[in-house]
């Protein structure tokens, strides 16, 4: 039996320059903004606010969360393995952490992903799967493999946004690991929030600690991504980022770290005072290239591109009522499949992880495989994209 070719829709990623950003400008967006929020209450949890396709991005969570590590010119994860000391690796995870912070769209989310909906990408010899494990709450996992660099990425994401009356903070709880098997060096960070503000001066922005850990060499690093002042800083400061690299026995600080995470951030020995660009933002993140599908019938119907492909196009041609139904249609399958479960006594399980929750750790997810295989979408690596 000759399967049948999915009809897909991939979009360009955030990038600092182009991209979404460039595409996408809804007119009169603070006035519809404020009619969205109109009878919600300052405290509410928005994690299942439904939003109208005229405020989504034509892709979903799970294409975000993923470009973050496979849409980069300068290939940041791939230079954490060519240290030669624990101190030079730590600090080129230091700098790939960085790099995965994209610049928002005031005004526009992605979708919120379904149940079961998975993204699978390969870029280079890294190859990158994500599934959706639950809707409520919503939980991403993630598993990434490069078997010729030895490296291998787990993620579970879990986002709870508040609506605080004049903004919304959404944080990101869940555990990042980077290991190193060359090394045997695990790495654990966390991520920083979203703040959108919408009054008086809209903005979007990410801010807060992140902390960035690996037991093996004993070495930790405190980032902190601040906030802009929209009364007298008028936007100066923005997208500043600070930190230090240190040693957790002694706390005594190696590095200073101080840039613009959409510019350039620089590292000081505070022995030698000597200083170093650590990170190039218009090297990494400027005028991404958007993915390619390299196999359309390896495709699966739970993939993003596929799932979202009939609200994706609508969006893209502005046909908002066509965008509504598709959005619709696919938000009534999942109640359908969710009461068919519920009459047969059935309860869900993820297909590529094993899902765990406790009240001391949160959500926690593990691979089934050890290995994620090549994808049927394709990301350009840095030599393509130089060509």
């Amino acid at each position: 039996m000759v399967r049948e070719e999915m009809t897909a829709v991939l979009t360009p990623p955030l990038a600092l320059e182009g991209g979404l950003a460039a595409e996408h400008r809804a007119p009169n967006l603070i006035q519809r903004i404020l009619s969205l929020f109109h009878n919600v209450r300052p405290g509410s949890d928005l994690t299942n606010f439904q939003l109208p396709p005229m405020f989504n991005l034509p892709k979903s969570q799970l294409q975000l969360f993923a470009e973050m590590i496979y849409c980069i010119n300068d290939d940041y994860l791939s230079k954490c393995v060519e240290g030669s000391s624990s101190l030079e690796r730590f600090t080129a995870v230091v700098a790939w952490n960085i790099s995965m912070i994209r610049p928002p769209i005031f005004g526009l989310a992605p979708y919120n992903p379904v149940l079961g909906e998975t993204h699978h990408v390969s870029r280079g010899t890294l190859n990158i799967l994500l599934e959706q494990v639950s809707h409520h709450p919503p939980v991403t996992a993630l598993h990434a493999t490069d078997e010729d660099k030895n490296i291998e990425l787990i993620w579970c994401q879990h986002p709870t946004p508040k609506f605080h009356g004049t903004t919304v903070e959404a944080t990101m709880h869940g555990r990042r690991q980077l290991k190193l098997a060359r090394f045997d060096e695990n790495y654990e960070m966390e991520t920083p929030k979203l703040l959108i503000r919408i009054l008086p001066i809209p903005g979007i922005e990410w801010v807060g600690n992140v902390r960035i850990k690996c037991k093996e060499s004993g070495l930790e690093a405190d980032l902190c991504f601040h906030k802009t002042n929209p009364f007298l800083g008028f936007g100066r400061n923005s997208r500043l980022v600070k930190g230090k690299i240190f040693y957790s026995n002694s706390l005594r600080t190696i590095y200073e770290i101080e840039g613009h995470w959409d510019r350039t951030v620089a590292l000081k020995d505070v022995n030698s005072g000597e200083s170093q660009i650590i990170y190039n933002a218009k090297e990494a993140i400027g005028k991404l290239t958007t993915p390619s599908i390299k196999d359309p019938k390896g495709l699966q119907p739970s993939e993003s591109v596929v799932v979202w492909s009939e609200v994706s196009r609508s969006i893209l041609d502005k046909d908002w009522g066509k965008a509504r139904e598709a959005k619709r249609s696919i938000e009534e399958k999942q109640r359908e499949l969710q009461r068919e479960r519920k009459s047969k006594g059935e309860v869900w399980a993820p297909k590529h992880f094993i899902l765990r929750h406790s009240k001391e750790c949160g959500w926690d997810c593990s691979p089934i495989e050890n290995v994620v295989h090549e994808a049927p979408i394709i990301a350009p690596c840095p030599e393509e994209t130089r060509d």
